[in-house]
Parts: structure tokens; C-alpha cells; sequence
């Protein structure tokens, strides 16, 4: 669902990037009343925001740090994001085992005061200081839907029964499961329900200013295809291309830099019988998570490494896999090895280059810098979290502002997303009536459809009565219904987009069945893309607002 931009029209704002930043900026300033087009050189969500943790969290190791405003902020979002998008996110209780051997990470503000005060602890975090930062994480954000932490006896718990036996307690915990893909998508949708233009496989070749106007070349991958857009400010939300914007597309003089950090993560069969997910801490400082994943799966990660090249696909190496395996298998009684990997994933996190000693200790905070010299402005965005991303398009549309009278208030907070429009304990009630409503539905599929789409499920399935109303069956409970909706609402045009972004059925689908499904969307495509140039006619002639 590619759109085309009339060329007469200059926008407010060209969002360069269709991540979770460059979609919720996007979204935000629609919904305030600014004219948005964005334009993503692949497919949404295609690098970083597909390859997080899939957490709406606060950071706990942030504390560490003393990057308390990041984490109370992100604290306070995951309550307002919890309620505006109930389907694709839900709360998930956290196991963080104890044992003496637990340490720092050399050179953290904590390390280095603990190293000052309590010489003869030699690094180790005591348990005191893990309740104490557990106590922090319960009221810095005013938490009022989450359960608080609590102590757990690992003796007689289930929750104890996959771990060595060396782990008496553990502490309990809240945060919430993101579907990150999907949820940069429903900001994409929801920003063009408001206005905006989405452009994807249109990439940015150069930009240019001409007074207070940008003249931004965009090329169509598939064809080749250029043309030029107009637009009064720039938003660089390029994830790990924002530095290659910076230099190479808009050529701006600025000191500000972006540093590339890797992160990695395994996806083994199914470790454990329970719903919660684990938090080890490692005998180096670092952490990581397990957890339970698409039913019967576990996800483990992540890693923190220097990458050099955002043009260089990211991949898990055979050395952060055995790292992740071997620190997941100083917790778990039966090892984790490389056989029990189905799958692996790695993302490129942008981060802003603050100058910290390592990858880790890089600040996870986002910064947003504004560049009017010499006319037209534009804002860089570095760094964030997911969960944060909603605040940090409030703090873009602060800057912006001044540069836009017309511009409405803030408005994001607590709007529900495509599909979210549910109470956020009303999960249980809407999948009962999605039954009730299309009994021939097999438990699983009627389970994931409502996860996925929310109150938007039961458009999805139309009139259906069989599941052969829904079409090409492609296997793991994927019917043409569903994947020409992704097609017509949801930006999707290859099956990658459909099996690992907008869904995760690839761990379920096989090569051939996956080559089937590619075969059939490259046919609708073309249907689709005829059906566009049509309404790119029309759109042409009505013109544009400038």
C-alpha cells in the first residue's frame, strides 16, 4: 500500500525513516494538523524496530547508570501504552534469580560507588541493592495497573523448577510484551487516518535546501523511478542510517554523531511450561532475558557489540550465539545449546555517541537535535527505546513547533492504536465474542488473529463461514483473507513483510510454503499497483495544499 505524492504539493514535514520513531513522529504531527509524508526505503519496521526485545520496559539496569529520568519516563509510558494498545501489548511478570556471584559491570556509577563505599564487596551486587532498585522501579512511575515486585522461593515455586538448584530466591517484577513490528505499523495506519502520506520502498537519495523549502530527491526501488518532493522541515528518523542522512543526503556540518551498537538474540524451542520471562545477570555485569515466545518457543537475548556499517546486514555470530547460550546455561539445569536454536535475529541500535567506554554503558536515552543554518530546518533523531517512542515524538513536536503556528496540542496519550480500542483487561471477552462470532475458527488461529488485530479481527474475517471462505490456505494458519488485508491496510508487499514482520508464522512455515505465498503476492501487487496508478491520477488532479 504504497502511496505517490502529487508533485505540486509542498508538505510541513518529510519523515525520513518508517522505524517505530519515524512513524510515531509521524503519526503525532498528523494528528495535530501538519501536512506528513513519510518516506521508507524498505519495508516498515525492516531493521531496528523488528528486532528488539519485544519489551515495554523501563530499563532496570538503567538504574545502574543513574538514568533516572529515562526510566521513570519509560515507566509511566508502558501504563499509557499498555492501555492504548491492549491487543498487541500485555503485562508480563519478570523472574530475577539471586546468587552471591552476581557482579557489575566494570565502570557503571554504581560499580564505581559501591567500589568506593564497600571496597571489600569486589563488585558484586548484594541483595539489598537489587531490592532497593526494585523498590525505585515500583514507584517511579507511579505504577497503577502493574502488580508490584515480590520475593519468590525458588525451592517450591514452579517458577524455580528449570533453574539449577543453586537459586534459592528470586525477585518478581513487572513489565509489559511488545509486538514491535506491529506496533510501528498501527502508528503508520493511524498516522495516515489522519493525513499523512506512507511511502514505502521509496528511498531518499538527496535533499537540498532552497530558502525555507527542502527539495528532496526520492527514487521508487522497484523501478528506478525519481522524483522530487517538497517539504518545510526534514525529520531524520533513518535508525542507523541517521549519520549517512546527515553527511550524505542533506550534507550538514554538525558534530553530532551516531554510535552503532549491535544486538543479538536466539530463539531455542520451548525451555520452560510457564508464562513468565527470566532476567539473569551474569557473572561479567551484563544481562539478558528469556522469554516465552509465539507458544511454544523461547527468546533469549540480548548482546551489545560494535557494528561498523548500517549498509552491513546485522546477523548473529557464531560468537554472540555461544555467549547467549552459555549464559542461559549457567541458569538452566539442562544446557542450552546451538541444536536447540530455531532461529536467530540481530538489530542495529542508533545510538547517541556520548562518548561511553562501551557498548553497554552507551546511553539508551534519545536525543533530538534541530539544523536551520543556512534555511529549511531539520531534525535529527538519535537513539530512544520503543518504549519511550511516543514520548519522544511529543519532544520532536516541542521543537517543531516553533516552526508551525497551526500545529494542535499533544494529543497521543491514552488514544488507542488501530485494533486497540478494548478495555485493557478485555483481551479474554474479545477473543470469547471473535468465537462466538466465527465458531469455525481453531482455537490457536482465533487466539492470534485477536492478538494481532484487536477489535479489527472480525473485519478482517468478513462474512467468512468456513475457513475455505478465507481463501489460499498457506499454511500455519495463514489464509489469503489475512495477507490481503496486510496487502490493502497494512503496507505489506512481499512475504518476509508478512512472516517475520507482521507476523512471526516463518518459524512455523516452511521454504516452499513461504516461495507459494511470495508467488501469490507478487501477482496481487501488480493487481494493486494498477488500482494505485488510478488513484494517483485522480489525487494528481484534485492537486495539493501549499
Amino acid at each position: 500500500m504504497t502511496n505517490s505524492a502529487p508533485q505540486k504539493q509542498i508538505y510541513d514535514l518529510l519523515v525520513i525513516g518508517g522505524g517505530i520513531n519515524g512513524c510515531g513522529i509521524a503519526r503525532d504531527a498528523a494528528g495535530r494538523g501538519l501536512t506528513v509524508a513519510l518516506a521508507e526505503m524498505n519495508d516498515l519496521a525492516s531493521a531496528t524496530s523488528s528486532a528488539s526485545t519485544k519489551l515495554f520496559h523501563g530499563g532496570l539496569r538503567y538504574l545502574e547508570y543513574f538514568e533516572v529520568r529515562l526510566v521513570r519516563e519509560a515507566l509511566i509510558e508502558r501504563e499509557i501504552l499498555l492501555r492504548a494498545m491492549p491487543h498487541i501489548s500485555w503485562p508480563m511478570r519478570f523472574v530475577l534469580p539471586y546468587h552471591t556471584d552476581m557482579r557489575f559491570e566494570g565502570g557503571t556509577p554504581t560499580s564505581t560507588l559501591m567500589s568506593a563505599v564497600m571496597p571489600w564487596m569486589k563488585g558484586r551486587r548484594p541483595a539489598w541493592l537489587i531490592r532497593l532498585g526494585l523498590f525505585l522501579y515500583d514507584h517511579l512511575g507511579g505504577r497503577k495497573i502493574l502488580p508490584a515486585t515480590k520475593t519468590i522461593d525458588l525451592k517450591t515455586a514452579p517458577e524455580g523448577t528449570p533453574l539449577k538448584e543453586k537459586f534459592l530466591t528470586a525477585y518478581e517484577y513487572s513489565d509489559c510484551w511488545i509486538e514491535d513490528s506491529r506496533l510501528v505499523v498501527l502508528n503508520a495506519r493511524d498516522a495516515q487516518a489522519r493525513g499523512a502520506q506512507i511511502w514505502t520502498g521509496q528511498k531518499v537519495l538527496s535533499a537540498s535546501r532552497a530558502g525555507d523549502i527542502w527539495e528532496v530527491q526520492v527514487e521508487t526501488r522497484e523501478t528506478g523511478a525519481t522524483r522530487t518532493v517538497q517539504a518545510r522541515m526534514l525529520i531524520n528518523a533513518a535508525g542507523p542510517w541517521v549519520g549517512d542522512v546527515i553527511q550524505n543526503k542533506v550534507r550538514i556540518d554538525t558534530t553530532e554523531g551516531v554510535r552503532l551498537v549491535r544486538g543479538s538474540h536466539i530463539v531455542t524451542r520451548k525451555l520452560y511450561d510457564h508464562d513468565k520471562c527470566y532476567f539473569f545477570q551474569g557473572t561479567d555485569g551484563r544481562i539478558i532475558f528469556a522469554i516465552p515466545y509465539e507458544q511454544d518457543f523461547t527468546l533469549i537475548g540480548t548482546t551489545d557489540a560494535e557494528h561498523s556499517d548500517p549498509d552491513t546486514r546485522p546477523v548473529c555470530t557464531d560468537a554472540e550465539r555461544d555467549y547467549l547460550c552459555a549464559f542461559a546455561s549457567d541458569y538452566f539445569k539442562i544446557p542450552v545449546t546451538p541444536d536447540d536454536i530455531v532461529w536467530t535475529y540481530s538489530g542495529v541500535r542508533p545510538l547517541y555517541d556520548d562518548g561511553a567506554s562501551s557498548a553497554t554503558a552507551a546511553t539508551r536515552d534519545y536525543t533530538l537535535k534541530v539544523d536551520d543554518n543556512g534555511g529549511a530546518p531539520v531534525l535529527n533523531v538519535f537513539g530512544g527505546k520503543i518504549t519511550t517512542y511516543r514520548r519522544l515524538a511529543e519532544s520532536a513536536m516541542e521543537l517543531i513547533a516553533p516552526y508551525f503556528e497551526k500545529a494542535g496540542p499533544k494529543w497521543t496519550a491514552g488514544v488507542a492504536l488501530p485494533g486497540g480500542d478494548f478495555d485493557v483487561d478485555g483481551f479474554e471477552r474479545l477473543l470469547a465474542d471473535l468465537q462466538r462470532d466465527f465458531a469455525f475458527l481453531p482455537a490457536k488461529l482465533a487466539r492470534r488473529l485477536c492478538r494481532a488485530y484487536g477489535t479489527e479481527a472480525g473485519d478482517l474475517l468478513a462474512d467468512a463461514t468456513s475457513l475455505a471462505d478465507l481463501g489460499d490456505d498457506f499454511g500455519a494458519g495463514l489464509y489469503a483473507a489475512e495477507v490481503r488485508w496486510l496487502m490493502d491496510r497494512e503496507y505489506a508487499r512481499h512475504a518476509d513483510d508478512v512472516v517475520w514482520r507482521r507476523s512471526k508464522l516463518g518459524l512455523r512455515m516452511d521454504t516452499d510454503q513461504i516461495s507459494t505465498l511470495e508467488t501469490w503476492m507478487s501477482a496481487h501487487r501488480a493487481e494493486g499497483s494498477r488500482r494505485m496508478e488510478r488513484n494517483m491520477t485522480s489525487e494528481a488532479k484534485t492537486g495539493g495544499a501549499s
